[in-house]
């Protein structure tokens, strides 16, 4: 681990060949490293996302966070970014994939990378990362409460998306699932359907349920933040990628 790290905004190819912006954070020196693709949550492309990408390249990942509402605004600050974006229905998932493919290329391509990717996702993130690991050759996969994995949206969900149950057998990695007991969306009837699918479907897997805790408690500047949750989730997340990622 190091706490030498150098940010800064790059641009990457994504779906369509567009360029997208991206927030990307990597340790000093030139060993072989894994990296972590990090894809922020409803609210945008804040500051505590960029955050999260700062924390895991001082744990020694190279680390790329994509601008998902980059088209929609890119210009905007985050609150009013993801505004347009809830106003649109979302980021459709075929575009995450390819903006997701390209950002795993890029991390691949850096110098120092090993070959291995991780991604990880909050809130709507989560739902993403589980999708990006049905669709691209990624290593591992955390998801971090996201909605709508399994169960049905109702009409008043902002965002147009589907769960992701079919799809779940083409799972290509194995996850680790972060959730609050206390959370409505995925409540835990979700989570238990989805760890019900990952069983039967053989797929590596961990889910952990916090009691007391509700959505969104990794955020340290929203009240929804809870300490103990957090901070056993960072140890659980270390030891999944360090297992998964590294070499």
């Amino acid at each position: 681990m190091s706490e030498a790290i150098t940010a800064s905004f790059v641009m990457f190819s994504g779906a369509n060949d567009d360029q997208v912006q991206g927030y990307l954070v990597m340790p000093d020196g030139s060993a072989p490293r894994g990296s972590v693709l990090v894809l922020h949550h409803m609210p945008g492309f804040d500051r505590g996302s960029k955050e999260i990408a700062r924390r895991f390249a001082t744990m020694g990942y190279n680390v790329l966070c994509p601008n998902l509402y980059w088209r929609e605004a890119p210009d905007a600050a985050p609150d009013d970014a993801a505004a347009v974006a809830r106003a649109n229905g979302g980021v459709p998932d075929e575009r995450l994939i390819g903006d997701a493919e390209g950002a795993v290329a890029y991390l691949r391509a850096l110098q120092t990378s090993n070959g291995k990717v991780g991604v990880i996702g909050y809130c709507s993130g989560g739902r993403q990362s589980v999708l990006v690991a049905c669709t691209v050759e990624v290593d591992a996969v955390v998801d971090c409460y996201g909605a709508f994995v399994t169960g049905i949206p109702s009409d008043r969900f902002p965002l147009k998306v589907t769960n992701l149950v079919d799809q779940l057998p083409a799972l290509k990695a194995p996850l680790l699932g972060l959730f609050g007991a206390d959370d409505q969306y995925p409540s835990p009837e979700h989570v238990a359907e989805l760890e019900e699918i990952l069983v039967r479907e053989g797929k590596v897997h961990t889910i952990v349920n916090y009691e007391g805790t509700g959505h969104g408690f990794f955020t340290t500047d929203r009240s929804a933040y809870r300490f103990d949750s957090a901070n056993d989730g960072w140890a659980r997340i270390t030891e999944f990628y360090g297992t998964y990622l590294k070499g």
